[in-house]
């Protein structure tokens, strides 16, 4: 079963009088359970795409289908729809609510989806649990560690089971034993939960980790390999 689709996507960006390109037509199908890296060099393209897939950025041109619905061509609205009940996101910075402990986190974008109160509690206990944070979701996201914090994005990204979840460079912040840790963490959840994680990343400890492994350079696809 695909989890997602990209036909032929096309972006293009302007800084003055230049045009930088983003995605060169670019096209690539994911599986539900795949475990996939975008690498390659700052401007490759790398981040354009996944937020693209997404529906973060519009592509110029060409075509998004997730969950069976065709992102590209959204409303703004029911783009908004789709992401909060298809995509789980963690970012290089964690975006945490700093004023919201580790359990408020987890449990937000659930009361936005408007799952009820005891199903909420369930799921934020179950998932601190699987991200080795139990006895922690009282803290405020500033007394937490970097590793820490980004498990808190982590288990807020799986508690709503997405169809799919978005990493940008989520080891950025973190030193190379928190890295790992966290690696491990995605692959477990990728084993036990057939989460399809889809990463960008430049970091050759991530990459070790993936099981496919896209190269991007210039806005195109160089190499799609199975590690």
């Amino acid at each position: 079963m695909t989890a997602i689709s990209c036909k032929d996507l096309c972006k293009t960006f302007h800084q003055g009088d230049a045009t930088i390109t983003g995605l060169d037509h670019v096209s690539i199908e994911i599986e539900s359970g795949e475990f996939v890296c975008l690498s390659g060099p700052s401007g490759s393209g790398k981040t354009t795409l996944l937020n693209a897939m997404g529906g973060l950025d519009t592509p110029d041109s060409g075509e998004i289908t997730l969950a069976g619905q065709p992102v590209h061509s959204l409303s703004k609205s029911a783009l908004a729809e789709m992401r909060l009940h298809n995509i789980g996101f963690v970012f290089q910075a964690y975006n945490l609510v700093p004023v919201l402990s580790a359990s408020e986190n987890i449990e937000f974008v659930m009361q936005v989806q408007g799952v009820d109160k005891k199903e909420r509690a369930k799921r934020v206990s179950e998932t601190l649990e699987e991200v080795g944070l139990a006895g922690l979701g009282d803290r405020l996201p500033a007394q937490l560690s970097g590793g820490q914090q980004q498990r808190v994005a982590v288990a807020r990204a799986i508690a709503c089971s997405p169809e799919l979840v978005l990493a940008d460079e989520p080891t950025a912040n973190l030193d190379s034993k928190t890295a790992d840790q966290l690696m491990a963490l995605f692959e477990q959840l990728n084993e036990t939960r057939k989460v399809t994680f889809v990463i960008a990343t430049h970091d050759q400890r991530v990459m070790a980790h993936c099981k496919r492994l896209v190269r991007l350079e210039d806005g195109k696809i160089v190499s799609d390999e199975l590690q």
